[in-house]
């Protein structure tokens, strides 16, 4: 296969208004860190997970959605790499497709946001913002099972697509609350809109939740090593050791799971790891902390205890 040329390099990215303040990002982070790497061109692309917002994710194929047009130009070298939300890529890539870097990972967080007129007494109860009896949309089996597990008197209802979108609804009272990451409301400017920012400890985010990260041909070599050069290792540490759990308990979109890794002093590395049921009725989360360079075996190690210690309807 021909070589990529560097002169100019085709990025793809999905429509969105986030995603394009992501690729944005990444070219000009790119462009200043690598000054060799040349001119790069924009490549907007739909994806099935964009164009189908009137049901669940899982329902029409799970996370892998967001890239599958994106993967397929790319092997077919009608684009040179990709920008992603890394929480929006499947764990297990096509063939010839790899991580080629990850970007240093904004805030991990989730956050709720409650509509006007909506607040809770917020006595102390998690998620006390609330009133009782709220409708929450979110199509999140991860925050639904959370959020049902704190709170059962909620009441969830699926709602899907862009940030813009789903304040819209919000604010046509479609639904009293919703949830959105942090990380994507800073990268648009909108962090003011959340009512309350939550603790991965309270909520515990989507694994590699606030990175982004870029995919290029596997034989690209000269490429893959420009992107090894510039990726922030923190990131990869984190996503490596969320990833390998996500992994190991579900490829799917069907079983409530997060996972949380924090950097420590001496190169360590503590990763929390959450299952669930959808309905809050079963909820496991555990911790373990090992070496930064062990993130991976980490990641599975935990994904094994957790597994093991939940009831197997779980995962079915």
């Amino acid at each position: 296969m021909p070589a990529t040329d560097l002169a100019t390099l085709r990025v793809g990215t999905r429509r969105s208004p986030l995603a394009l303040i992501q690729t944005r990002g990444f070219m000009a982070y790119a462009a200043d860190a690598a000054r060799h790497l040349g001119v790069f061109e924009e490549v907007q692309m739909q994806t099935t997970g964009d164009a189908v917002q009137d049901r669940k994710l899982a329902e029409i194929g799970g996370k892998g959605l967001f890239a599958k047009e994106i993967h397929e130009a790319l092997l077919d070298r009608r684009i040179d790499l990709a920008v992603h939300s890394l929480k929006d890529l499947e764990t297990s890539l096509p063939d010839g497709i790899v991580l080629g870097c990850v970007l240093a990972r904004e805030d991990a967080r989730d956050v709720l946001l409650v509509g006007p007129g909506r607040t809770g007494a917020g006595d102390g109860v998690a998620f006390g913002a609330l009133p009782m009896g709220a409708v929450v949309g979110t199509s999140s089996v991860r925050r639904q099972a959370q959020l049902l597990h704190a709170r059962p008197d909620l009441s969830v209802t699926m709602l899907r697509g862009n940030v813009q979108t789903r304040l819209g609804k919000l604010a046509d009272g479609v639904c009293d609350a919703s949830l959105l990451a942090l990380a994507g409301l800073n990268r648009l400017g909108m962090a003011h809109v959340a009512t309350m920012v939550l603790d991965p400890e309270v909520m515990v985010p989507s694994a590699a939740q606030g990175i982004v990260g870029i995919t290029c041909r596997a034989d690209d070599s000269a490429l893959c090593a420009l992107l090894a050069d510039i990726e922030d290792r923190a990131a990869r540490v984190a996503a490596t050791a969320e990833r390998a759990m996500l992994g190991l308990l579900d490829g799917s979109c069907r079983t409530p799971i997060g996972g949380h890794a924090r950097l420590l002093d001496g190169d360590a590395v503590r990763l929390t790891g959450l299952v669930a049921r959808a309905d809050g009725s079963f909820l496991l989360k555990r911790s373990r902390t090992g070496s930064a360079a062990e993130a991976r075996a980490l990641g599975e190690d935990l994904a094994a205890e957790l597994r093991r210690d939940s009831p197997s309807d779980v995962f079915a």
